[in-house]
């Protein structure tokens, strides 16, 4: 079965995550330099599963060719608000736009979802890049070690906001 297209602009498509996709996204995660150095302990062998795509809204950016470009994961329930859970874009096409698709996308997602609102807890060298795309600090989340070992920025995306 082909999965449906619900976004296209400039030769980048968006679909709903299917099973398949978990080995391609968790390398995306897991090679992400956005997590080198001392970060890395955060996606030290992290996966995704075809049942965590399954339980949750993960939607992937693929280029013409096929290849997956970038993905989020949305967390519509039980959160108030929904939460984003992943946001990756592969390094080689990071600064093209694909964030920007995959964050109107979303707002689009969680728009039908009946949100007004999206709380995202960035990782800290993210900030920027979602604040440009309107969404406002609202406070810090303490690290947790040993999984996360350093505070990280929460925000809040409006759903009907944009850059």
């Amino acid at each position: 079965m082909r999965p449906r297209v619900t976004d296209r602009r400039d030769g980048v498509h968006i679909r709903r995550a299917v099973a398949r996709d978990a080995k391609r996204l968790t390398r995306l995660v897991t090679g992400s330099r956005a997590y080198e150095g001392p970060y890395a302990p955060m996606v030290a062998g992290y996966r995704i599963g075809p049942d965590y795509i399954e339980a949750h809204a993960v939607h992937v950016a693929v280029g013409d060719d096929g290849r997956v470009l970038g993905f989020y994961a949305l967390i519509l329930s039980p959160p108030e608000p929904p939460e984003l859970d992943l946001m990756f874009v592969a390094d080689d096409v990071q600064g093209r736009g694909i964030g920007r698709l995959l964050v109107g996308h979303l707002r689009e997602v969680a728009r039908r979802a009946g949100a007004d609102a999206v709380r995202v807890v960035a990782h800290p060298p993210a900030e920027g890049f979602y604040r440009s795309v309107g969404a406002e600090r609202t406070g810090t989340v303490a690290a947790r070690p040993p999984a996360v070992m350093w505070d990280r920025p929460e925000l809040t995306l409006r759903v009907d906001a944009g850059p």
